[in-house]
């Protein structure tokens, strides 16, 4: 099966003669299909011979496996098969991290099924296959299973000592990597410095929600040897790779595809045990096999996002100029490394210099084993962490020197005349005006006139406190070139693949090895394609998500689609001009270079009236009745596309919030987000990535938290005990952008699937510490919930209280 989307015509805005695709705010194709419910999810895969998988999972956070006995299982109506781990350990093998970080790193293996050990609350320990998923479901309460507990690893700090319970015995440690990354003299800077600031702040843990859970379905072809995995994944074609290096069945074997996928952020961009499991049982009884996780499985099952414990220190002279930048961070893996957990964290790392400039930076990350679902990549992975942190520091630096907190990061930002600029942290931003995005948020938001009602409401002793914070970032994304990343020993590449295909008929495919799952690939491919080879939007159709079809390509995660795939679409699409070039000069009886080409026309300079359009030397090509000798009956051509640097989208992020200080209540009053995301292809479809971001990054801020008690069990498992906002609780935002081209790749365009998470969580963060600092409290841990800034209140009002005590 290929994904593949063509709208009617009567969806799309009428076009005008001439007029640019890139930068239309085209309705998307993708959305006609999806609205309509002539969709194919994975759990939507049907078919008479289906088995369905169901999983036992562990109860406990640590323990070792006495005994599993699947026999009263085996023996249910409806049951087919049941195996424990050890049953299937050979073919299942170890699960793959891709990123290991440092020589030393300590990778544990990973069985899909846990065999002597399990090592956190939703570990598997058993799967039964049967003939409809709820005899599945039904059976694994027959499963026996008799474990010996052991000491669960919760605290990252007393993880580390010496005498700590071991989350993986074999290994010795808790301690998975310390990674450095130093420049300057940060001692140095420090001693040189009239302030320094030192903060502790935490990233809770959060579990993404994409809208569709996870699922695979895997389909053993008529011969026995070839299999289609069907999978709601961000990544068919890393997938394909690993599942191959995983199970040992041959690559050239094994077709995955990735039919539609509602939503990832992160949390599809993974090689899941589920996902092997389904092929090995499937390989076994010769029958297809379905597996959808639930709910409240998925909460357990799904890696989870964020994790840490930053120590920052910031050095400063008093007039506001950093002079540098410590951070010392303690990021929580989870029990397993899954694709790239070791790798998130330090994403960040480059991050944290932010847009500033500096002398000294001085970096280092701790990787820490603990008894908890796994950590990875979850929407902005490592940089929104980054951020926040240097966000609030420097918030908190602008009250010590008495300084407006707009004012201290304009005395520090890059300004834009000093582009290409690199960083402290060694990247080379190529493009940035921070200057530009921070005055035209500043006047949408009415900054002065905020200020003011504050000072009069705080005056005023106003229940109701205002507070105003601020978020200036900028962000790495496209997660390439590919030499960074062996240098970074990451695995994997980071070019993006695409052929162009022009068909007889004039209409065009666009074949791309991104995989998209709401980010409107294929209204922006076409979009772009269009514009290359000028012909009309709905004649190009665009087909991914499928290893037969797509034959290579590296997906879609980290911002990158744009910057490497789409990039990848438009030399694809020059290299298809180029042919018809030669085409036509040869048929027209001129040099190439005496041709015009101009809205899908080639013309003889001088003489209009000598024309072929692109579409009708698609037919000449394929009669091939007047080609020159030597030429090749195809217009098609295919690129890769391997980028010079990473992209820099940025950002000036402002909110003002509302506080009860009787009840804790944050009310979001006003949000402006101006980006400047380069040259953009749809401006709807930014809009949307926008809000969306914004929608999660404030969701850390004030809402989502995975809680675990003292023995490791998920207290917040289920969407009665995780607080997801819905619409009703955001606000309206206030959107702009600049546009600030990139340099690095033909198209200008940055990253923005992830800047609105990005920067939303400082501004959020910052404004709720604004509003309450008169009133003593200097920092709150998020989720910033009713209850915890209430408590946040009194604590500081208790304290006022004893200061006076004993003064007097």
């Amino acid at each position: 099966m290929t994904t593949t989307e063509q709208a009617p015509a009567a969806t799309q805005i009428p076009r005008q003669a001439g007029a640019a695709e890139v930068g239309r705010a085209r309705l998307r194709k993708e959305d006609e299909r999806l609205l309509t419910g002539r969709t194919t999810w994975t759990d939507n895969i049907s078919d008479p011979r289906m088995l369905h998988l169901a999983i036992l999972r562990s109860p406990m956070a640590h323990a070792r496996i006495d005994r599993v006995d699947v026999s009263a299982a085996r023996r249910r109506p409806g049951v087919v098969a049941a195996y424990s781990g050890a049953e299937l350990a050979a073919e299942l093998g170890s699960l793959p991290c891709a990123w290991p970080v440092t020589e030393d790193i300590v990778m544990p293996e990973h069985p899909p099924i846990a065999v002597s050990e399990v090592h956190h609350a939703g570990d598997p320990v058993a799967v039964v296959i049967a003939r409809d998923r709820y005899a599945a479901a039904d059976a694994l309460e027959a499963v026996e299973v008799d474990y010996t507990p052991l000491p669960a690893v919760m605290d990252l700090e007393a993880a580390l000592a010496p005498d700590a319970p071991l989350v993986h015995a074999d290994k010795g440690t808790n301690r998975c990597f310390d990674w450095p990354l130093h420049a300057g003299d940060y001692e140095a800077a420090r001693a040189g410095a009239d302030v320094v600031l030192k903060r502790r702040f935490h990233q809770q843990r959060l579990i993404p929600n994409a809208m569709e859970p996870r699922a695979v379905v895997v389909t053993p072809l008529v011969n026995g040897n070839e299999y289609t995995v069907y999978s709601a994944t961000q990544i068919p074609h890393v997938l394909r790779t690993m599942l191959a290096a995983t199970t040992g069945i041959p690559e050239h074997l094994i077709r995955v595809i990735a039919p539609d996928v509602g939503g990832g952020f992160g949390s599809k961009l993974q090689v899941y045990g589920e996902e092997v499991i389904t092929l090995v049982v499937a390989k076994r009884l010769g029958r297809p096999v379905k597996w959808t996780e639930s709910r409240s499985e998925g909460y357990l099952a799904t890696h989870h996002g964020r994790g840490q414990i930053q120590d920052i220190e910031v050095a400063a002279r008093s007039d506001g100029t950093l002079l540098g930048l410590k951070v010392d961070l303690l990021a929580d893996m989870g029990a397993y490394l899954m694709i790239v957990t070791p790798g998130v964290p330090l994403l960040g790392a480059f991050m944290f210099p932010a847009i500033y400039k500096m002398d000294a930076y001085s970096f280092t990350c701790t990787g820490v084993f603990t008894t908890r679902t796994p950590t990875d990549a979850y929407r902005g992975a490592g940089r929104p962490e980054a951020t926040f942190a240097v966000e609030r520091i420097l918030d908190d630096l602008a009250v010590e020197l008495g300084m407006d907190p707009l004012e201290l990061r304009r005395r520090n930002w890059i300004r834009h005349e000093e582009f290409p600029y690199t960083t402290i942290a060694g990247l080379t931003y190529d493009s940035g005006n921070y200057e530009a995005a921070t005055d035209k948020a500043r006047v949408l938001f009415g900054y002065d006139e905020l200020r003011a009602e504050q000072r009069k409401r705080n005056e005023q002793g106003d229940s109701v406190r205002l507070g105003i914070g601020v978020s200036t970032y900028t962000e790495m994304c496209g997660l390439a070139p590919s030499r960074v990343l062996r240098d970074l020993r990451y695995a994997a590449g980071g070019w993006e693949a695409c052929q162009v295909r022009l068909l007889p008929t004039g209409k065009v495919q666009v074949v791309t090895g991104t995989s998209p799952h709401g980010q409107g690939h294929v209204t922006a491919w076409s979009q772009i394609t269009a514009d290359v080879l000028g012909v009309p939007f709905d004649d190009v159709e665009v087909l991914h998500g499928d290893t037969k079809v797509a034959v290579q390509g590296m997906d879609t995660y980290g911002s990158r689609s744009l910057v490497v795939g789409g990039v990848a679409v438009h030399r694809a699409a020059q290299k298809v001009v180029a042919k018809a070039r030669t085409v036509a000069a040869h048929l027209l009886g001129v040099e190439e270079d005496e041709l015009d080409f101009a809205a899908g026309t080639f013309s003889v300079r001088g003489k209009p009236e000598a024309k072929k359009t692109i579409q009708e030397l698609a037919f000449d090509t394929f009669t091939s009745h007047d080609l020159a000798d030597g030429m090749q009956a195809t217009l098609n051509a295919g690129h890769i596309e391997e980028p010079e640097n990473f992209s820099y989208p940025h950002g000036t992020h402002l909110c003002a919030v509302e506080v009860d200080t009787e009840t804790g209540a944050v009310h979001i009053r006003t949000y402006v987000a101006v980006d400047d995301v380069g040259t953009v292809v749809n401006p709807m479809i930014v809009e949307g990535q926008v809000h969306g971001g914004l929608a999660q990054g404030i969701a850390q801020a004030l809402y989502e938290e995975a809680v675990y008690d003292d023995d490791g069990n998920l207290v917040s498992g289920t969407m009665a005990d995780y607080l997801v906002p819905a619409a009703p609780d955001l606000p309206d935002f206030v959107t702009d952008r600049t546009e600030t081209p990139a340099t690095s790749n033909p198209l200008g365009a940055k990253g923005v699937g992830e800047a609105g998470t990005i920067a939303s969580t400082p501004a959020v963060v910052n404004a709720i510490v604004d509003a309450l600092r008169p009133l003593g409290v200097t920092d709150l841990r998020m989720p910033c919930t009713p209850e915890r800034v209430w408590r946040a209140l009194q604590d500081a009002a208790n304290a006022a209280v004893d200061t006076k005590e004993q003064a007097s």
